[in-house]
C-alpha cells in the first residue's frame, strides 16, 4: 500500500486522531481511575457487558443454518419499489461485491440480528459503510467531514455500525486489490480510531461531545505533511469542487429554460424523469401537488426556515435515481424559484423514507413518520445538519400515502474518491471514519459504558478483523447467488449504465 501515513499506528491497537475540535483527556475532567461516582457506575454497566458478550464472541461470522436466502431478502425489500427501476438497482449491485455489499443492508441486518448483542445502544446510522461519509458545508458555512446517509437509522447495539463499516473496508481493499496485511491494517485503524476516541469522549463533557466535528482544515492539518504533495494537491482540488456543488450547479446541469420562459428540469431517462411525463397529470395538478406537500414540510422546519422558504416557489418536479441500495425508492427534485428573483433558485430533493431495515431485528421506531425517524436520527448523530431538512407525509397522485423526508440535493457535497485513493490516504480515510463513527455514537449512547466494554481496544480490534475477513467471504458467496439468479432469470436486470450483468435474452432470440 506504500509508504505508511506517520501518526497511524503500526501495532494493532492504532492511536485515536483528535482533530482541534475535539475533547482529550487531559484538563479538568478526571482520569480514568478518578472518575465521579456517575460515571464509575456507567464504567461498571460497560465492564459487567464484557460477561455477558464477551469482546470475542464479536468476532468471526459463521451463517446460522436457517439463514434466509439472501435473494429472497432482496426481493422482499424491492416489492413497494418501483418496478420499472429494480432492474436498474440490480444492475448497479451486480457490478463487483462491493458494489452489491452497498446495497445490502438490508441482508446484513438479519444477519447482525442472529448474533449475541451487548445492548449497550446507541442511535445507529444502520448503514455505516465507508461510502457514507462524506463532506458537505453546516448553517455557518465551514465545510465539515460526517455520516451523510441515514435511511436505515434506529437505536441499536453500537457493534452493528462499526461491523457494517470495518466489513465495508475490507470488501472495498479486495475490491481495490490490496494485501490481505493492508486490509487488516484498514480494519485496525478503524476500530482502533473507534475505540480510542470513545475512550476520549468518555472524559468529556457533554456538550465537548456535543460540539466535536472534523473540518476540512483539520485533515490538511493533521496529515497534509505527511502525505503525497499530489494526493494533497488532488484533495484540496476536491474540496474547491465541492464547494461548488450547490443548487447553483445542480440548475445548470439539470435544468433548461422552457418555451415558456420558465425553468424545467431536462428529461433524462431513466435517471431523471419529469413528474409530467410519469403521471399522465397536467403540469398545473402537478404543481398544486407539490405546493402542497412543500408546505407541509415547511411546518416542520424551525420559524425561520419557514419564513426563508416562503420566498420560493416550486417550478418543477422531476424523479431523479440515486444511490446503489436505494434505486427504486421515490427520489424527487424540486425545483424552486424566489418569488421576487427570478435568478435565485434552490434544488430540493424529495425522498422516500420507508422503514428501517433494522427494524425486523430490533424495536420499531418510536416516530409516527419514517420521514421523522431519517430527520430526527440524522439530527442526533451528524455535528451539523442541513438547515434545511425536515419531512412529510403524502398522499401521491396515485393515491397511496407515502412518507419523504427533505433537504437540499447540494451543498457542498463532497464524496471519497474510494477507487482512486492510494494506501496510505486510504488509511487516513480509515481512522476519519472510526473517530466520526465513535462521536456519533458517544452523542447518542452511553460513551462511558461502551469505552469500558472496548478498554484498550486491542481486543476488539482483533475481533473486528476477524468479522471483517469472514463477512467479507459471506458478501462475495451471496454476491454470487445474486448473479446466478440474475442469470437464471430470476432476477431482471438492466445494462443501462453497462457497469453490471444483464439479464440473459429469453427464448430463441440472438443474444448477438
Amino acid at each position: 500500500m506504500g509508504r505508511k501515513v506517520k501518526g497511524t499506528a503500526d501495532r494493532a491497537e492504532g492511536i485515536a486522531w483528535a482533530p482541534r475540535s475535539a475533547p482529550t483527556a487531559s484538563g479538568t475532567r478526571p482520569v480514568m481511575d478518578q472518575r465521579s461516582t456517575r460515571a464509575a457506575e456507567h464504567w461498571a454497566l460497560g465492564r459487567a457487558a464484557r460477561t455477558v458478550v464477551p469482546r470475542e464472541q464479536l468476532g468471526a461470522w459463521q451463517p446460522p443454518d436457517d439463514r434466509t436466502d439472501p435473494v429472497d431478502t432482496l426481493v422482499a425489500q424491492e416489492v413497494h419499489r418501483v418496478q420499472d427501476l429494480v432492474p436498474l438497482r440490480h444492475e448497479r449491485m451486480s457490478a463487483s461485491p462491493f458494489t452489491f455489499y452497498r446495497g445490502a443492508a438490508a441482508i446484513m441486518a438479519e444477519d447482525l440480528g442472529t448474533r449475541p448483542s451487548t445492548g449497550l445502544l446507541v442511535q445507529l446510522a444502520g448503514d455505516a459503510h465507508l461510502a457514507n461519509f462524506g463532506g458537505f458545508a453546516t448553517a455557518e458555512r465551514s465545510l465539515i467531514f460526517d455520516l451523510n446517509d441515514f435511511d436505515e437509522t434506529l437505536p441499536g447495539p453500537f457493534e452493528w455500525d462499526v461491523q457494517r463499516l470495518v466489513a465495508s473496508f475490507e470488501i472495498a481493499g479486495r475490491h481495490r486489490g490490496f494485501t490481505p496485511a493492508a486490509r487488516a491494517r484498514l480494519v485496525a485503524l478503524v476500530a482502533g480510531t473507534y475505540a480510542g476516541a470513545m475512550a476520549q469522549f468518555s472524559h468529556a463533557t457533554r456538550l465537548d461531545v456535543w460540539y466535536a466535528r472534523i473540518q476540512a482544515e483539520d485533515i490538511i492539518t493533521r496529515w497534509g505533511q505527511d502525505l503525497d504533495p499530489a494526493r494533497v494537491a488532488a484533495f484540496r482540488r476536491r474540496l474547491e469542487k465541492g464547494r461548488a456543488k450547490t443548487s447553483a450547479r445542480a440548475v445548470s446541469r439539470y435544468t433548461r429554460v422552457g418555451a415558456d420562459g420558465q425553468l424545467q428540469v431536462i428529461s433524462q431517462p431513466p435517471f431523471v424523469v419529469p413528474a409530467s411525463e410519469l403521471t399522465g397529470a397536467s403540469e398545473d395538478e402537478i404543481r398544486a401537488f407539490a405546493e402542497g406537500v412543500f408546505a407541509s414540510y415547511r411546518q416542520t422546519l424551525a420559524e425561520d426556515r419557514q419564513l426563508l422558504l416562503s420566498g420560493y416557489e416550486i417550478v418543477d418536479v422531476a424523479r431523479k435515481v440515486v444511490g446503489v441500495g436505494s434505486v427504486g425508492t421515490r427520489c424527487w427534485i424540486a425545483l424552486l424559484v424566489a418569488t421576487d428573483d427570478d435568478s435565485d433558485d434552490l434544488v430540493l430533493q424529495v425522498k422516500e423514507a420507508t422503514s428501517s431495515v433494522l427494524e425486523s431485528v430490533t424495536e420499531p421506531s418510536r416516530y409516527p413518520q419514517h420521514g421523522q425517524r431519517v430527520v430526527e436520527g440524522q439530527r442526533l448523530m451528524q455535528a451539523a445538519s442541513d438547515p434545511l431538512l425536515g419531512w412529510t407525509q403524502a398522499v401521491g397522485l396515485d393515491g397511496v400515502e407515502r412518507d419523504y423526508y427533505v433537504r437540499q440535493m447540494w451543498d457542498w457535497k463532497i464524496s471519497a474518491d474510494l477507487e482512486g485513493m492510494d494506501g496510505p490516504t486510504f488509511e487516513v480515510y480509515a481512522q476519519l471514519c472510526g473517530w466520526t463513527l465513535a462521536r456519533a455514537h458517544a452523542r447518542t449512547g452511553d460513551r462511558h459504558a461502551i469505552a469500558a466494554y472496548l478498554g484498550s481496544g486491542k481486543t476488539f480490534i482483533r475481533a473486528m478483523q476477524a468479522f471483517a475477513d469472514s463477512y467479507a467471504d459471506q458478501n462475495e458467496r451471496d454476491h454470487a447467488a445474486f448473479l446466478a439468479a440474475i442469470d437464471s432469470g430470476r432476477l431482471e436486470c438492466s445494462h443501462v449504465e453497462g457497469t453490471g450483468r444483464a439479464t440473459p435474452p429469453t427464448g430463441s432470440e440472438d443474444p448477438a
